[in-house]
């Protein structure tokens, strides 16, 4: 195939329809390419409830009620779930001020940092969202047997069915859907709060002690996090069609916002009404309302949420497939993420639920931290001085991008002895008396790797060094 059909195929694939403005639902087909400034439109007011709706759902609700199962008790609970969310949440908000400045999605914006090297994070961001519409999937598609007595395996297929519709329309449906969904869903769980925390106790003591204690505190620290900083990788997504000209400031606390008060509204739920959901299934939560009207409606709400959810799994996980190399129009690939999860939601149906969702909370969220860092650090030393970028005139050189790769592995590398579930437990997290700090050495192993060579402390000149094509190149290639 000649460059010219190569670039050809790759412009077909990766680009198409881009909604016209507020309001047209239209299928967008577009993929990875950036967003031309004559396709902008919208707010960052709109960022809050994209980033809200997606987390007020069961995952989060039982995501609280570990600080419980790990003997926290209510307040100490409440606080380490609070640090955890809000410093997952920051990434996040800061990623999302990217995509004005460039109209570019996250991961495909991170080959600025790995050069062709960003199928590695590409693929395991695919496989992230793949894991992520298993785990809310899984409460989503328990929901709707329930409600409407049928099997578990044909209840998920509708769940995913719907998900995958609103994700392949793609961006504009997905910020309707979801500002209709925080006011829905704000009011149903505001219900299910008050009946889940009535009759029983809510303030419970902590049933652990000194160095035991502390290591469960930073454990749900990070459990808190990894739910938050998941999103970093799907950050400027759904900012990307945003005018240049948008303050950075209303994208940044919008999306905070967004991020930090739905989990911790969310989450307080789980830790406050842990006593009554030792069912953690949506039946369970469809007896603790009483069952009648309210227990429907809070098995429709569990359901909604799961779309509302995955749908935006879908489409960050269709990007992340392109941004992988893999020229398949976005909606086609945004099927595909959906078809995948279908096998993960029927394994993690059987034998013990919560251990399994516990496992994969944290797995899949380990390599985020290292992401995060590198690309922070090459966009610091891109963006100096400069309003905006523009990818497609930037590029990368061979040495950082193979640099990016190798610092990303072995910040990794580095935070494994730091892990704890309960099928790995790594050497220096038992020594902590079970604390989790694998997120935290990650991310600062990465730093310190990573910065020396990219902002040019260490090695030679960057105008020696010898540079690839421009990204643009890179994608169409």
């Amino acid at each position: 195939m000649s460059a010219e059909q190569n670039t050809g195929l790759a412009a077909k694939s990766f680009g198409g329809r881009m909604p016209a403005g507020t309001g047209d639902l239209a299928m967008e087909t577009h993929g990875i390419k950036p967003i031309p400034e004559s396709n902008r439109y919208g707010s960052a007011r709109r960022l809050f409830t994209v980033w809200f709706a997606p987390n007020v759902n069961m995952t989060g609700v039982f995501t609280g009620t570990l600080a419980i199962s790990l003997g926290l008790g209510f307040w100490l609970g409440l606080v380490a779930m609070i640090i955890g969310t809000v410093l997952g949440a920051l990434p996040v908000a800061y990623l999302s001020t990217w995509g004005p400045r460039t109209g570019t999605a996250q991961l495909p914006l991170s080959r600025l940092a790995f050069g062709g090297g960003v199928a590695l994070p590409g693929i395991v961001q695919w496989l992230s969202s793949i894991a992520w519409d298993g785990l809310v999937g899984l409460f989503g598609g328990e929901a709707l047997a329930s409600l409407l007595h049928i099997p578990f395996a044909p209840a998920v297929v509708i769940v995913l069915a719907l998900q995958c519709l609103v994700g392949v329309f793609g961006y504009e449906l997905i910020h309707r859907v979801e500002a209709v969904m925080t006011v829905v869903l704000a009011v149903t769980f505001a219900v299910l709060t008050v009946k889940l925390v009535s009759h029983h106790a809510v303030v419970v003591p902590a049933s652990i002690h000194g160095t035991g204690l502390a290591g469960m505190f930073v454990l749900e620290i990070t459990i808190a996090l990894s739910s938050s900083i998941s999103w970093a990788s799907y950050a400027s997504d759904y900012s990307r069609y945003l005018p240049a000209s948008t303050s950075r400031a209303s994208v940044f606390w919008n999306t905070l916002g967004g991020v930090s008060l739905s989990y911790v509204a969310i989450q307080a739920i789980g830790i406050a009404a842990a006593g009554a959901l030792t069912d953690q299934t949506a039946d369970g939560v469809r007896r603790i309302m009483g069952g009648g009207f309210l227990g429907v409606v809070a098995l429709l709400a569990i359901g909604l949420a799961a779309v509302s959810s995955n749908a935006m799994n879908d489409y960050s996980g269709s990007l992340a497939l392109q941004t992988v190399g893999v020229r398949v129009r976005r909606p086609l690939s945004a099927c595909v993420v959906t078809v995948a999860a279908f096998a993960l939601i029927l394994w993690m149906h059987h034998g013990d639920i919560a251990s399994k969702f516990e496992n994969v909370l944290l797995f899949m969220g380990y390599w985020i931290p290292g992401f995060v860092a590198i690309v922070a650090i090459d966009w610091l030393a891109r963006s100096r001085g400069r309003a905006s970028i523009n990818p497609l005139a930037e590029r990368t050189s061979r040495r950082d991008a193979v640099w990016a790769v190798v610092t990303f592995l072995l910040g990794f590398g580095c935070a494994v002895p730091f892990m704890d579930t309960s099928l790995y437990v790594g050497a220096a997290s038992k020594a902590l008396a079970g604390a989790d700090i694998a997120y935290f050495v990650g991310f600062a192993a990465t730093a310190i790797l990573y910065a020396p060579l990219r902002l040019g402390w260490i090695g030679p000149s960057r105008a020696t060094v010898e540079t690839a094509a421009p990204v643009a190149d890179q994608v169409a290639g």
